[in-house]
C-alpha cells in the first residue's frame, strides 16, 4: 500500500496493489482524474492519460490554447461556471450574488491510518499501518475558502473512502449550495446502472438498466435515506453477473437527504457524483467556520458483484460497525409485537418469555406499548416513562424477572418522535419540526422532533437513561416512523433554514453516540418502519438494522438478498413470524421462513403457543441449529448464487473463513409439475477438500463448484409411494463439513 506523488509530473498515485487511483495536478491547477481501477504498475508520468481535442462550441481555460477546456477533461472536484457545464461536486453562493469559484491546488500531505470525521460515522482503522490517507487542499483565493479532500486507501480492501471538508478563510460569509462527498469522471459509459429501490414493506429490490446519455440517479429528500432508495449503486460492465466481471460499487455512510447520480455527457464520459442532496440543502459558513461532508465509499472489483459485496461485508462489518458487539454473534430472540400489539400485561408478557426460554431463545424484547399513556399509535410518544397501569412494577422489576426466567431484556424506543397527545407535546410544542403559520402533516399520528436542536436531543437522552440505568437492559430497538415534512427550525435564523435536514441527522448520530458511550454492552438496533432508514450511517451506531417489516418468507428472499450487495450479514434483521403473514397474508411452512431468517440475525415474532407440538418441535430445532452454525451464517464469506428476481428459484451460500463449513440456503417460489432436474453450482469452497453433505454423501470442493449441487426434489416427477412430495415456498438448508 502507497500513496505516491510524483513531484515533476505532478501526481498522485494511490494503489495497494489491487487498485490503483490517479490523480494530477492541471496546468490550470485543478484537479483531474487520470485512472480508477485495477492495479497499475507505477511509472513517473501518465499524463497520456490526460487526453485534449479542440471541439466546437466549447469554453477554453487558456489564451492561444484551443485544446485545454474544462467540458472535456476529467475532473476530481469540479464546479461550473468556467468551462465545465456538466453538474458539479462543489457551488458556492457569495455574498454578490456569484457562484463561480476557482478551487486550484494549495498543498498535501499523507498521513498514516484514517481521521475521525467529526460528529458523523465513518470507517476507522485500528493501526495506522491499515490505511493511508491523502489530504489534498484546495483554495478559492476570491472567497478565501479552502476545500480539504480526503482519500483514503486500505491496505486489505480494493476500495477507497472519501470526503470532503469545507473551512471559510475569507472575510466574508458564503453559502454552501452544494458539497458532494465524492465526483469521479469514468472515461467510458458502457455501464449498467444497478440500484435498490422499493417502498415500505418492499425495500431494495434490485433494479438495473443501461447507462444512457443524460442524467440517472436515485436520491432521498424524506430527511431519511428511505424505503424508497438505499444510498448505495452500483455501476457494472454489461456481461458482469454475480461471479465474474467488473464493477464500481458507490456507498454512501450517511442517514439523511442524499443524491446518487450519473451523468453520461455526449462524448461517453460519465460523471459519477454522491453525497448530501443539494435538493433544499444550504450551510452558511462565517469566516473560519467548517463543514464536513459525509464518507463515501467506492469499491472495485473484477470478481463480480460477489466480488463487490464482499469487500463491502468485509469493511462495514470490521471497520464501520463498532463495539462490543461487532464481533459478536447475535443472541436469538422473540419480540412480542405480532403476539400481543398493544395488548399485553406483564403476566403476558413474562408467559410468552418463558415459553421462549424452553425453546432455546436467549432474549425477549418488548415492543411499542410499554410507556406514556401509549395504548394505541395515537398517543405517548415522547412520554418515556413506564405506563404503569400495563406494568404496575415497572420496566426495571420486568427486566429482573425476565432475567431471572434465562434471557436478556430488550425494549423499543421511538426517540425522534412525538404525538400531540403526550406531555411532551403539551409542555414543548415549540420542539416539533413545522414551520410557522403552517399546516402540521403528520405520519402515523405523529410528529417530529427538532433534534436539530441540542436542547431536544438532551432531554430525549435523559428520558431514555433513566429507563436505561435502572433496569437490566442488553438490546433496543430504535424505531423512526415517519419521513421529515413542514423542515422548518425555529431555533435557526431565515439564513439556516436549508441546514434544517442535516442538522437534524447530525442530532440523531449525537444521540446515539452518546447512549453507545454510555452503555457500550446494549445492542442496538435500527428500525425504520422496517428498512427506511437501512444505511451505513446507522450500522456505525447500531450494528444490525430491521431489513423490513415484511417477515414474509417469499418478499424477504428478495429483500434481503438485495440488501446483500452492500450491507453483511450480521447486520440483516430477520425473523420468523406468524402466518398467515401480516403483510401479504401468505401462508409459508416454518421451514421455509426459518431458512430465509437464519442468513440474518435470526429471531421469532409469534406467540410460540399458538403453533401446533409439530411447529414447536421445529422451532427447538431451528435455534438449536442457528446457535451452532450462526458464526459461519453471519460472519463467514456470503455468496450469493441464483436470483430470485429472475428464477422461480433462489440460493445463497455462506463460508466459514477456514473453508471447512458452508451453510447453503436453496428455495423454491412456486411448485412444478414433471419438471426439470436442478442443480445450483457452489463457490468459495477449497477444491481438494472433501465435504460431507448434511451427514452423508461426500463430494470435493470442485466438484460442488463446477459440477454443483443436486438440488433436485419430487417435482422433477410423479411422487411414488416413499418419496417427499415437494410443495410451493419449499426450502432446503445443506450443511458442508470438511472430513479427512
Amino acid at each position: 500500500m502507497s500513496i505516491i506523488f510524483e513531484q515533476k509530473s505532478r501526481t498522485f498515485h494511490l494503489t495497494n496493489g489491487e487498485i490503483s487511483y490517479i490523480i494530477k495536478i492541471l496546468p490550470n491547477e485543478q484537479l483531474g482524474q487520470l485512472y480508477f481501477g485495477r492495479a497499475v504498475q507505477h511509472r513517473e508520468n501518465f499524463d497520456h492519460l490526460l487526453e485534449l481535442a479542440y471541439r466546437s462550441m466549447s469554453a477554453y481555460v487558456f489564451e492561444g490554447d484551443m485544446r485545454f477546456s474544462m467540458e472535456h477533461i476529467k475532473q476530481e472536484y469540479p464546479a461550473y461556471g468556467t468551462g465545465d457545464f456538466r453538474h458539479p461536486a462543489v457551488s458556492v453562493l457569495q455574498g454578490n450574488g456569484s457562484r463561480i469559484t476557482d478551487f486550484v491546488y494549495e498543498c498535501h500531505c499523507v498521513t498514516g491510518g484514517k481521521p475521525k470525521l467529526e460528529g458523523l460515522p465513518a470507517t476507522y482503522c485500528e493501526t495506522e499501518e491499515e490505511a493511508e490517507t491523502l489530504h489534498l487542499f484546495l483554495k478559492d483565493a476570491l472567497t478565501g475558502v479552502q476545500i480539504e479532500l480526503l482519500y483514503t486507501i486500505f491496505a486489505n480492501h480494493p476500495a477507497i473512502a472519501r470526503s470532503a471538508r469545507f473551512v471559510n478563510r475569507g472575510t466574508e460569509k458564503v453559502q454552501l449550495e452544494t458539497a458532494m462527498s465524492l465526483c469521479i469522471d469514468l472515461p467510458d459509459c458502457d455501464y449498467e446502472w444497478l440500484q435498490l429501490s422499493g417502498a415500505w414493506a418492499r425495500e431494495r429490490h434490485i433494479h438495473t438498466r443501461k447507462l444512457e446519455c443524460g442524467i440517472q440517479s436515485v436520491e432521498s429528500t424524506r430527511g431519511n435515506s428511505s424505503h424508497n432508495h438505499n444510498p448505495f449503486v452500483v455501476l457494472k460492465r454489461p456481461h458482469t453477473n454475480e461471479m465474474q466481471g467488473e464493477a464500481l460499487g458507490f456507498s454512501l455512510v450517511y442517514s439523511g437527504n442524499f443524491l446518487a447520480q450519473a451523468e453520461v455527457d455526449c462524448w461517453g464520459v460519465t460523471r459519477m457524483t454522491m453525497g448530501i442532496n443539494p435538493f433544499n440543502f444550504t450551510w452558511k459558513l462565517e469566516p473560519e467556520e467548517s463543514f464536513q461532508t459525509p464518507e463515501a465509499v467506492v469499491v472495485y472489483t473484477e470478481n463480480g458483484l460477489n466480488g463487490m459485496s464482499q469487500t463491502f461485508h468485509r469493511l462495514y462489518q470490521r471497520r464501520l460497525a463498532r463495539g462490543y458487539w461487532r464481533d459478536r454473534v447475535r443472541p436469538i430472540l422473540i419480540n412480542n409485537w405480532e403476539a400481543t400489539y398493544f395488548d399485553f400485561t406483564e403476566e403476558k408478557l413474562l408467559d410468552i418469555a418463558l415459553t421462549a426460554k424452553e425453546h432455546g431463545v436467549e432474549m425477549f424484547v418488548l415492543d411499542d406499548g410499554w410507556f406514556g399513556n401509549r395504548c394505541d399509535d395515537t398517543a405517548g410518544l415522547g412520554d418515556w416513562i413506564e405506563n404503569r397501569k400495563r406494568l404496575p412494577n415497572g420496566i426495571a422489576r420486568l427486566s429482573e424477572k425476565i432475567e431471572q426466567i434465562g434471557l436478556k431484556f430488550g425494549l423499543w424506543f421511538e426517540p425522534e418522535m412525538v404525538n400531540r397527545d403526550s406531555d411532551l407535546f403539551r409542555a414543548h410544542p415549540e420542539w416539533v419540526i413545522a414551520a410557522p403559520g403552517r399546516h402540521m402533516t403528520h405520519g402515523r399520528n405523529q410528529f417530529v422532533l427538532n433534534f436539530g436542536c441540542k436542547e431536544v436531543v438532551d432531554y430525549i437522552y435523559d428520558s431514555m437513561s433513566k429507563i436505561l440505568k435502572n433496569a437490566k437492559i442488553s438490546y433496543i430497538k430504535w424505531d423512526m416512523n415517519r419521513s421529515i415534512t413542514e423542515a422548518f427550525s425555529n431555533v435557526l435564523p431565515s439564513d439556516r433554514q436549508g441546514e434544517v435536514f442535516h442538522r437534524y441527522i447530525l442530532g440523531v448520530y449525537d444521540l446515539y453516540e452518546r447512549l453507545n458511550e454510555t452503555f457500550p454492552q446494549i445492542l442496538f438496533e435500527s428500525c425504520s418502519s422496517g428498512g427506511g432508514r437501512f444505511d451505513p450511517g446507522l450500522l456505525y451506531y447500531a450494528p444490525q438494522g430491521w431489513a423490513s417489516d415484511d417477515s414474509d418468507a417469499l418478499e424477504r428472499m428478495k429483500i434481503q438478498y438485495g440488501t446483500s450487495l452492500c450491507y453483511p450479514i450480521s447486520s440483516i434483521g430477520a425473523h420468523v413470524s406468524k402466518c398467515p403473514n401480516e403483510q401479504v397474508y401468505r401462508n409459508t411452512p416454518i421451514e421455509t421462513r426459518a431458512n430465509v431468517a437464519c442468513f440474518g440475525t435470526f429471531g421469532y415474532e409469534l406467540d410460540l403457543k399458538c403453533l401446533t407440538e409439530e411447529e414447536r418441535e421445529m422451532v427447538r430445532k431451528q435455534v438449536a441449529f442457528m446457535k451452532e452454525y450462526r458464526e459461519v451464517l453471519q460472519f463467514g464469506t456470503f455468496y450469493r448464487l441464483i436470483s430470485p428476481f429472475e428464477s422461480n428459484f433462489m440460493s445463497w451460500m455462506s463460508v466459514s473463513e477456514d473453508k471447512e463449513i458452508a451453510v447453503v440456503g436453496w428455495y423454491k417460489v412456486l411448485n412444478t409439475v414433471n419438471g426439470a432436474y436442478h442443480r445450483v453450482k457452489l463457490s468459495g469452497l477449497n477444491p481438494n477438500t472433501r465435504y460431507q453433505i448434511n451427514g452423508t454423501e461426500i463430494y470435493r470442493g470442485d466438484e460442488l463448484m463446477n459440477i454443483g449441487l443436486i438440488t433436485t426434489d419430487s417435482s422433477a416427477g410423479q411422487c411414488l409411494d416413499g418419496d417427499i412430495p415437494s410443495c410451493d415456498f419449499d426450502s432446503k438448508l445443506f450443511v458442508l463439513k470438511a472430513v479427512k
